[in-house]
């Protein structure tokens, strides 16, 4: 008997354990799991009025931090153009306004690093340059530096630097004030101090508009990829001349054209039969003058530019999706003659707002009192003298061999052909038509 009263009393004291231990089971499972069903609201049920949810602390946060406002959409341009075209000009009308940061042919760099290769080779490096200044990464420059090993660059050996109104002003350089509209003086420029590459990328990231005037690129396909990539969306400003002109002009200054025209002359297709450049014994009568030739290349080179021109503005013609509203065509003619109605529509285009200052400095630079014989030097010109030098200037037979290159991109821009030296000569008739663009 007192054996089984000791088993029953065993056996009382284990279920009493047993039921202590499930119930201590039970707390610690109810302590664990109740604060993960709070960070899981898809799984909480709804709380009801009586009892208020407490949200994380990040989450409580939130409620009371003003929104972040959304990114600031920046505004990227490039100045599609080549050569002779009245570029620098066009360019100063935004390296003068105080809202743009404003860069100079910086594709030069590419192709001095990487001569002798041809223009048609260079396309890829430029475009993968022009991809890494408009994301403001100056870096760049850097792997293009024609100074040597171990040098590194400063702002004052970019091409161009001199006249860059960024570049010459404060904070960089205390000679200009970015907010003055007027020309920079190359000698006051250069004697600004050096600075590192760093600095210029800092205050390239303060810019809303970002300008890059190039004469280098010969495709607009080219630029393609940057105007659908949806962080840049590159607009393209075309800034073209009378083929006539800009041969005229490449003439006029082809010493120090020489090496790029010998860079786009080696694009030549050479499968393509091609009537002689002007007459046989033009290339030896040069070398007497003293050209060298260089005359004979300046003229060979407006084949490539003219070929390249007709097909771009073919593609502009039938635009596809990625150029539709972001491509705009600019006539060096009617900028000269009509400058204020020109700028009014290029800055509309990318958003920007004329001010008188900007309108004044364009008539001026418009209204001078004739062509200057400086080429490279951007200086007020008579509009009229600048629109028709090149009738006066080039021979009818340098005409018609212009003419024969470039008739594609002409009839579309709007330059009418010469049928006799008589009709170049009769300043009283103009050789402007609408454009078809």
């Amino acid at each position: 008997m007192k054996v089984f009263r000791r088993k029953a009393l065993v056996l009382c004291l284990g279920y009493v354990l047993l039921l202590l231990l499930t119930r201590l089971s039970l707390l610690d499972y109810k302590w664990h799991k109740e604060p993960q069903q709070c960070n899981e609201p898809s799984r909480r049920a709804p709380s009801s009025p009586q009892q208020p949810h407490f949200q994380p602390r990040s989450d409580i946060r939130s409620l009371y931090r003003p929104p972040a406002p959304p990114p600031r959409q920046r505004q990227l341009v490039y100045v599609f153009t080549t050569w002779r075209s009245g570029s620098s000009f066009f360019g100063e009308l935004f390296n003068q306004n105080p809202e743009v940061f404003f860069l100079y042919e910086p594709v030069w760099h590419v192709w001095q690093k990487l001569y002798p290769g041809d223009a048609v080779s260079l396309q890829g490096a430029a475009r993968d340059m022009l991809s890494s200044l408009y994301r403001c990464d100056l870096a760049v420059f850097q792997l293009y530096n024609t100074a040597g090993a171990g040098k590194n660059l400063t702002t004052l050996g970019i091409f161009g630097a001199a006249t860059n109104k960024v570049i010459c002003s404060s904070p960089l350089c205390p000679a200009y004030r970015k907010e003055m509209v007027g020309m920079v003086d190359d000698k006051v420029c250069k004697k600004c101090p050096p600075q590192q590459l760093s600095l210029l990328q800092d205050e390239c990231h303060k810019y809303r508009t970002m300008v890059i005037k190039g004469v280098r690129v010969f495709d607009l396909a080219v630029l393609a990829p940057l105007m659908q990539d949806p962080v840049l969306q590159l607009k393209v400003i075309h800034l073209v001349r009378d083929p006539r002109a800009v041969a005229s002009s490449r003439i006029k200054s082809r010493h120090g054209l020489i090496r790029e025209s010998l860079q786009v002359v080696r694009s030549r297709d050479p499968r393509i039969h091609r009537m002689p450049l002007l007459d046989a014994g033009h290339k030896l009568n040069s070398k007497k003058e003293g050209a060298g030739g260089s005359d004979y290349h300046a003229l060979g080179a407006m084949e490539v530019i003219c070929s390249s021109m007709a097909k771009t503005l073919q593609t502009a013609l039938h635009p596809p999706d990625w150029l539709k509203n972001n491509y705009l065509v600019v006539r060096y003619e009617d900028l000269v003659v009509e400058p204020i109605k020109t700028v009014r529509q290029v800055y509309g285009f990318v958003n920007l707002v004329v001010s008188p200052e900007m309108e004044k400095f364009a008539l001026n630079m418009t209204s001078g009192p004739g062509y200057s014989s400086k080429p490279f030097v951007v200086s007020a010109r008579n509009a009229t003298q600048a629109v028709n030098a090149w009738r006066t200037a080039l021979s009818f037979q340098q005409i018609k061999q212009i003419e024969e290159y470039c008739h594609q991109p002409m009839a579309v821009l709007g330059y009418e052909r010469v049928n006799s030296p008589e009709e170049v000569k009769d300043l009283s008739k103009t050789l402007l038509r609408k454009p078809r663009l």
